[in-house]
């Protein structure tokens, strides 16, 4: 078969076998000495011909058909099957779940690596099994690992890192590892980091607000105690602290009811999109006035917040995004915070 003829395995080498093997065929791939449906020495092909456990070339052949280089056809053998996109950086992004906000990072984030890089997503809905099952999967398949972590506990409730999603991470060459949005992790020093500051950065947007804001009589933060996607407690923390610090009348509710009691003078501010949908269609049917007898403040801004004119405190995920895409192409560690605003709109 002509496709031995540029493989060369060093013998001596610090590389690792199946990581050589993968290097090889990536490389001759870019060079154009392998094609497109080129077929490729079997398993035991190659390790007879190098002299090689099987063991080892079926790993090499396993990371290759995950990232979709090669793949396997019953009865016939291996075939490459891209030649594109591989002299590029491979990245894994895992994100907790699928919002608006979070794709505008990661959006962000692809314009300002592209054409330097391809990147997969991965969704791992806050849940530690499905995290843990796709870095084993996948963790020798990437040239870095940028995660968003955030789970939640058996009570729905928020939770930074388990032991086991710890122990993972660290398993993850710190060069290769960018934390996104929560920074709440030990040894964070060594990484690339770009995070929100989740107590302060609600206090501080507040205070930003803080002339608008008195004018109300009573503040509400609609925070779901239990949630399949939960936030950080440090969010209500933060909110406390504003509020205690101006001696604002202040209240905690787990959500937005259908029959919820509004009064004039009312502040609320929800985190979810479900209880700023319900709270405006109920200010709307009490017939109160947005922005004058009831204010609304919501957390995170998207284009249609922005469009009906709603108050936002948010952090700048366009910059997120960008900043992790540089810092991942000038190889730079470092952690970096992202700027969270008050921004003042219609509805308060």
């Amino acid at each position: 078969m002509d496709i031995i003829k540029f493989i060369k395995i060093q013998e001596h080498s610090r590389v690792p076998k199946y990581q050589q093997i993968i290097d090889l065929i990536i490389h001759n791939i870019s060079v154009g000495n392998f094609v497109m449906d080129q077929k490729i020495p079997s398993i035991n092909q190659f390790s007879e011909e190098f002299y090689l456990s099987r063991d080892t070339v079926e790993k090499a052949y396993n990371i290759l058909k995950e990232r979709n280089i090669i793949t396997s056809i019953r009865g016939k053998g291996y075939y490459i099957s891209r030649t594109k996109l591989l002299s590029k950086i491979n990245i894994l992004f895992l994100v907790n779940k699928m919002s608006s906000y979070k794709m505008s990072i990661y959006n962000s984030f692809l314009s300002c690596i592209k054409p330097k890089a391809h990147v997969d997503l991965h969704i791992y809905h806050c849940d530690e099994s499905i995290f843990l099952n796709l870095i084993k999967k996948y963790k020798s398949a990437y040239d870095y690992f940028v995660i968003m972590p955030h789970f939640k506990t058996e009570k729905l409730q928020h939770i930074s890192y388990t032991k086991a999603v710890l122990n993972v991470i660290n398993s993850i060459p710190k060069d290769k590892l960018i934390i996104m949005d929560n920074l709440k992790f030990p040894g964070k020093e060594e990484i690339i980091g770009v995070y929100q500051d989740f107590e302060n950065d609600i206090y501080n947007a507040l205070e930003e607000g803080l002339n608008k804001i008195k004018n109300y009589k009573k503040i509400f933060l609609v925070y779901p105690d239990r949630a399949i996607y939960p936030y950080p407690k440090r969010i209500l923390h933060g909110f406390r602290k504003f509020c205690v610090k101006h001696k604002l009348d202040f209240e905690i509710l787990d959500r937005i009811y259908e029959e919820t009691i509004l009064k004039s003078g009312d502040l609320f501010v929800t985190i979810e999109e479900s209880d700023l949908v319900n709270l405006i269609k109920q200010i709307r049917e009490d017939e109160f006035t947005l922005g004058k007898e009831i204010g609304v403040i919501s957390y995170n801004d998207t284009p249609l917040k922005d469009l009906l004119g709603i108050t936002v405190v948010s952090t700048d995920f366009k910059f997120m995004g960008e900043v992790a895409a540089q810092k991942i192409l000038s190889k730079q560690k470092g952690l970096i915070k992202a700027p969270f605003n008050f921004i003042d709109r219609d509805s308060i």
